[in-house]
């Protein structure tokens, strides 16, 4: 049986970055991976999603801009490109790079089997050693629909049939209201499909700022797309080529596809630790702030439950591995940002104003208009839009939270994400000098605004 420093289950964004730095540090590494190298991400969400939505992005920011018309939009010429980006759906490149690295590359179902030391089963074959790392991920989670389970994935949409599609459809019924759905549901339709959402709750993106939500749902209205809020599908049945779905409201909702967003459940259970003592909690594998999970047991992205972004599954994978090479490096969640990369952006960053009164803070804000104080948004587009909100505790002088809503905000909300994090006080960075033109003069003009 073979002895190994560290065995990697899970080959997405967490799992990669561990294994590559193990690899760098001479350690002797094996990598799981039942499907793909380079996982969820890579090939079914964030690279294929946002492939998808940018040339409809950039067709629209076209019209916005001076002197520039309607361009185009080649389906083929798109689907062809995002192909090549999700390597179509082949991962021998990625196999034999790790192979040349040194990594034991084993293509399989693994499953822990022993402990003291660690020993894994893959495909029938064991191994063992002295560190497990599981970056397992998650999956989509399939509502409770009446029907759904009778209709095929032709009809019914996870993101990796909507972001690997191969036509557009005519119309599209989107459950859910988070960043997947939202992104999903307005690049479906920029590209001509008549979109319905339906949200449970009474906001889209609804654990934001209620503010960023409103201007999200206003995007929306001028997108042309329909959204129920305070709903739910009840049931789903065949209809000619396509579906017909009956909310709890009664209505029905008549579409070609049905795109499910209605959350991710970490993919922790299955692999045998619940028999070996470890804990679950539910499906996730509860981490310490060392991404620890037991002696010699780690675990990193998704299947922590730990802010499900691709970012941070990156973020644990640096310190599990410091860790795991006799460092002490300890995880912090503060400041992460959040990001939809819809026309125009969405971000958010720490807490929102509710959030923050219940933890007792004593809470100042203030909202800018972007396009009424900033030269940036003129120079930008000829009919700008774009908000930007901070979050400040008064007694400390800090910013405990901000969002944004505007153009190529992913960019610009680092600037409140590092000022959060650093606990940067407000009257410093009121003392800097943004560049002009700029959005992220906009932080100037807010933090300004702030009643410290």
């Amino acid at each position: 049986m073979e002895h190994l420093d560290a065995i990697v289950i899970g080959m997405g964004p967490g799992g990669e970055t561990v294994a590559g730095r193990l690899l760098d540090a001479g350690k002797r590494v094996a990598v799981v991976e039942r499907e793909l190298i380079g996982g969820e991400c890579g090939y079914y969400a964030c690279v294929p999603s946002k492939t998808l939505i940018r040339p409809p992005e950039a067709r629209q920011s076209a019209v916005e801009a001076a002197g520039l018309d309607r361009p185009g939009l080649d389906w083929p010429a798109l689907r062809a490109y995002r192909d090549r980006m999700i390597r179509h759906l082949d991962d021998s490149a990625q196999v034999e790079g790790y192979e040349e690295q040194g990594a034991l590359v084993l293509k399989g179902t693994a499953r822990v089997v022993g402990r003291d030391p660690w020993r894994v089963a893959v495909d029938g074959d064991e191994y063992t050693a002295d560190h497990v790392v599981v970056a397992t991920g998650s999956e989509a989670v399939r509502p409770p629909i009446d029907g759904l389970d009778d209709l095929g994935p032709d009809v019914v949409w996870t993101n990796r049939e909507a972001t690997t599609l191969t036509e557009i459809p005519g119309r599209a019924l989107v459950v859910g209201g988070g960043a997947v759905t939202v992104e999903l549901g307005q690049f479906l339709a920029h590209m001509g499909s008549r979109v319905t959402v339906v949200q449970r709750g009474d906001r889209l993106l609804d654990r934001e700022d209620p503010r960023l939500c409103e201007l999200v749902s206003e995007q929306f209205d001028r997108d042309g797309v329909t959204v129920h809020l305070g709903a739910q599908v009840a049931s789903a049945a065949a209809d000619g080529d396509g579906v017909v779905a009956t909310l709890d409201t009664g209505e029905r909702v008549h579409a070609d596809v049905i795109v499910l967003g209605s959350g991710r459940r970490p993919r922790g259970d299955g692999l045998g630790l619940a028999e070996l003592g470890v804990e679950l909690d539910r499906t996730a594998l509860p981490v310490d702030d060392r991404c620890a999970v037991a002696p010699g047991l780690w675990a990193v992205g998704d299947v922590t439950a730990r802010l499900m972004f691709t970012h941070v599954a990156k973020y644990q994978g640096r310190l599990a591995a410091a860790n795991i090479l006799g460092g002490d490096r300890r995880a912090r969640y503060t400041g992460v940002p959040r990001v939809v990369f819809t026309h125009p952006e969405i971000a958010g960053v720490g807490m929102t104003a509710e959030q923050a009164r219940d933890q007792g803070v004593d809470v100042v804000t203030a909202e800018v208009d972007l396009a009424a104080n900033l030269a940036r948004p003129w120079t930008h587009a000829t009919d700008p839009r774009g908000t930007l909100g901070v979050i400040a505790d008064r007694e400390h002088g800090v910013l405990v939270g901000a969002w944004a809503f505007g153009p190529m905000v992913s960019e610009w909300i680092n600037t409140a994400a590092v000022a959060i994090r650093s606990r940067i006080p407000v009257r410093d960075l009121i003392d800097s000098t943004p560049q002009f033109p700029t959005f992220n003069e906009g932080y100037l003009i807010a933090l300004e605004r702030l009643d410290l």
